[in-house]
C-alpha cells in the first residue's frame, strides 16, 4: 500500500542507530555487559529470521499474515518478557502461530532482539500500520466497487455477514480478511448413487476421501470414488480478484469496510 511501504535503506539506518544506543547503554556498565547485550541480540536476530520472520517480517514490523511486533501492546508493555515468553511457548492457535519450545536463553536472546527493534522504529520515525493509514480511500467509491465491479454484493451483505465487521477488525486485519479470509468455512455437496444428497460444511478432503458435517454438526464422510461431490470455496473468488484489483480500489474498498461497525 503507498501509506506503508517502508524504504529498505531507513531500516537499515534504524536498526544501526538502535544497536550504536543499545552498546552505548551498556557500555556505561562496563565492557562484558555490551559484549553481552550484543551476542543476545545477535542471537536472538538469528533465531526470529528462523523462525518468525516468514508470518512477522525480517524487521518484526508485519509480514504476510504475521502483525507489527514493534507496536504490539503486549511486546511494548513487557517489562520482563515473561508475557512474550508464554506466548511463544504456548502459540496462538486461533491465529496459526505454532508453539516453540525454546530455552529460557532463547526467550532472553529473543525478547532483547525486540528491544532493538522496538527502539529502532522510534529511532527511525518508523511505526507500525494504524488503522487511520487504511482510511485514504473514498467511502463512497468503495461501497460503489462493493455493488458493482468488485462483485463483493454477490456473497456478501453490509447488513447480514458483513454486519459490524469493522468493530470486530482493524488496520491490517481487517484488509487481510478482505484480501485473503483465513478460516472462511468452504461447503460441500454430496451426491450418493441412490440419488440422495447431503451438504454441509467441509470437514476434510483429499484424493480419497470427502466428508462434511451438517446443519445438525453430524460428521458424514465418503470414498470419493463412489460419490459425486461440488464444493463451494469463498476464498477461492478472494484469490481470483488478487489480479483486478488497484491499488485505488483496495484504498476505496478498505474505507467502506471500515464504515461497516
Amino acid at each position: 500500500m503507498k501509506q506503508v511501504k517502508a524504504a529498505s535503506l531507513t531500516v537499515i539506518l534504524a536498526v544501526s542507530m538502535a544497536l550504536c544506543l543499545v552498546a552505548r547503554a551498556a557500555g556505561q556498565a562496563g565492557q562484558p555487559a555490551q559484549a553481552g547485550a550484543n551476542q543476545a541480540v545477535s542471537a536472538g536476530n538469528a533465531l526470529f529470521q528462523q523462525n518468525c520472520a516468514f508470518c512477522h517480517g525480517r524487521d518484526a514490523m508485519g509480514g504476510e499474515t504475521g502483525p507489527d511486533l514493534t507496536q504490539s501492546r503486549l511486546v511494548r508493555s513487557d517489562a520482563t518478557g515473561e508475557k512474550i515468553a508464554a506466548v511463544v511457548r504456548e502459540g496462538r492457535p486461533d491465529n496459526k502461530m505454532p508453539a516453540f519450545n525454546f530455552s529460557t536463553q532463547q526467550i532472553d536472546d529473543l525478547v532483547a532482539f525486540l528491544r532493538v527493534r522496538i527502539a529502532a522504529a522510534q529511532a527511525g520515525g518508523r511505526r507500525g500500520v494504524d488503522p487511520s493509514d487504511l482510511q485514504t480511500g473514498s467511502v463512497a467509491a468503495g461501497m460503489a466497487y462493493f455493488n458493482g465491479a468488485g462483485g463483493c454484493s454477490k456473497c456478501h451483505s453490509p447488513t447480514g455477514d458483513l454486519a459490524g465487521i469493522a468493530s470486530r477488525y482493524q488496520g491490517l486485519q481487517l484488509e487481510e480478511r478482505m484480501l485473503y479470509p483465513k478460516n472462511a468455512k468452504s461447503t460441500v455437496t454430496v451426491s450418493l448413487p441412490s440419488g440422495e444428497t447431503f451438504s454441509g460444511t467441509l470437514a476434510y478432503l483429499d484424493e480419497f476421501t470427502v466428508a462434511l458435517r451438517d446443519a445438525n454438526g453430524s460428521y458424514h464422510s465418503w470414498p470419493t470414488n463412489q460419490v459425486n461431490y461440488k464444493v463451494d470455496s469463498p476464498v477461492d473468488a478472494h484469490v481470483k480478484q488478487f489480479s483486478k484489483y488497484t491499488d485505488d480500489d483496495i484504498h476505496n474498498l478498505m474505507a467502506y469496510l471500515q464504515t461497516l461497525r
